[in-house]
């Protein structure tokens, strides 16, 4: 059977022509040991989720390129690949020797005029940083648990599904408002700042900003800096999930909370029913047994009481009080006895005084009698000597008699509060009120002190 020779040059090499294998394994040998970057635009994309690569197509006006990029590496990527994309690409060729055909193995790939964009985007970001509106201390707290959640996004895309059934399976009870925008094109940035702006207004407690993943210049809406500052001044906490997790734009920045995907932002502005469910049935537990140990020292105390003197001694109720009255039973004893020899005492005190004024009164009133008979013998005589000497004496011997007249000469009588002629000490007492009667009229006053007066 015939062999099929190849050789790599004009002249054989010394030790003889070489296989068909034996060229491919030589030529794959040489071309994987070049690594290249590759601008060209993108043809002929093939890009099946089941498939281990992506594979397209690299051209120019005169010549045209296969190439693959493994799918964990361009997954990572997160851009969008479209036909008439111009892209730069860096990688090594590689041969596939079983068919013959050599491709390029892409490793790296960007949007081409991509490292302009992204110069000025980090510029921005540092200008923006420097001003302080990426400072944690901006950025505000999430809502444990949210009422009203605000969606921003494109009602086109992927997202805002995504977004809607996260919220649904995690928490059903929030309420969404949706703000359909543009998220990607030159007047997008107005669009989202407008939709943010009435966001704010509305009685949203969180704002979610999303979209799915694209090329970097499809994310550039999200870097605009008119955009960046109304998301720093925002009063309501705005999550953002754009694009996939290498992209991080100024939007992701400054916002309260970056989250890598939309469906991330959806988790992380809204609590897991599960983990909720899960904290109220501990929750639960915890009230329940607190409740138990409540119960039981309950129980126990009323055990305790159960056990003390008030309930088993029958005479712990009575003891006190009864000890109470024997002690005041004591004092009575002492007090009446005492209270008698005083009263006993002032009764005696009294009774010497009403003697003693008994005897003035006799001792007034003999004189006055006497004084009386002197006075009617002076009548008598009058008489004798003529009727108008003897009435003329007799009347004047009656103004003498009289207690106006002695009232007249300076005296004065005192009356106690029951209208009685107030005659000694002994009967008027420091603080109680006295009548006085002058010959012109009467006073009450109140009695400060006594003193006794000492006879001569």
């Amino acid at each position: 059977m015939a062999q099929n020779y190849v050789y790599l040059n004009s002249e054989a090499p010394p030790h003889g022509p070489l296989s068909v294998s034996a060229a491919l394994d030589r030529a794959k040998h040489a071309l994987e040991g070049i690594t290249l970057s590759i601008i060209g635009e993108l043809s002929d994309i093939s890009d099946n989720p089941r498939y281990k690569a992506v594979y397209f197509t690299l051209a120019d006006k005169g010549a045209a390129l296969p190439c693959l990029m493994w799918r964990n590496a361009f997954d990572r990527l997160g851009i969008l690949l479209k036909s008439g994309m111009q892209v730069e690409v860096r990688g090594r060729f590689s041969l596939y020797s079983a068919k013959g055909r050599m491709q390029f193995e892409v490793r790296q790939l960007s949007v081409a005029g991509e490292g302009q964009l992204r110069a000025q985007v980090a510029a921005l970001a540092a200008r923006l940083r420097s001003q302080g509106y990426m400072e944690p201390a901006r950025k505000l707290a999430l809502p444990a648990l949210p009422e009203t959640i605000a969606l921003i996004t494109s009602p086109q895309g992927k997202a805002v599904h995504d977004v809607l059934r996260t919220l649904r399976r995690r928490f059903p009870l929030a309420r969404v408002l949706f703000f359909g925008v543009k998220v990607e094109g030159r007047d997008a940035a107005a669009h989202i700042i407008q939709a943010l702006k009435a966001a704010e207004a509305s009685e949203a407690e969180v704002i979610l900003l999303v979209r799915g993943g694209g090329s970097y210049e499809d994310l550039m809406p999200f870097n605009d800096e008119a955009l960046a500052l109304v998301l720093a001044t925002t009063q309501k906490p705005v999550i953002t999930g754009i694009g996939h997790e290498p992209d991080t734009s100024i939007a992701d920045m400054v916002a309260s909370l970056r989250a890598s995907t939309p469906t991330a932002a959806a988790e992380a502005a809204s609590p897991d029913r599960q983990e909720l469910e899960a904290t109220l049935r501990a929750r639960q537990d915890s009230l329940a047994r607190a409740q138990v140990r409540q119960l039981e020292r309950h129980a126990h105390a009323l055990e305790g009481l159960q056990r003390s003197a008030v309930f088993v001694q029958d005479a712990f109720l009575t003891a006190e009080h009864t000890l109470n009255l024997e002690q005041t039973a004591r004092r009575l004893d002492v007090a009446l006895p005492t209270g008698l020899a005083t009263a006993r005492q002032g009764l005696s005190e009294s009774e010497q005084r009403l003697s003693v004024s008994v005897a003035i009164l006799v001792s007034r009133q003999a004189h006055a009698l006497q004084h009386l008979g002197q006075s009617l013998l002076s009548v008598g005589a009058t008489l004798t000597a003529g009727p108008h000497t003897a009435l003329a004496a007799a009347a004047a011997s009656l103004e003498g008699l009289s207690p106006l007249a002695v009232l007249s000469r300076g005296y004065a009588l005192g009356y106690d509060e029951q209208g009685n002629i107030v005659r000694s000490i002994h009967e008027v007492q420091p603080g109680s009120y006295l009548r006085v009667r002058f010959s012109d009229g009467s006073i009450r006053t109140n009695v400060v002190s006594k003193e006794k007066q000492e006879k001569p």
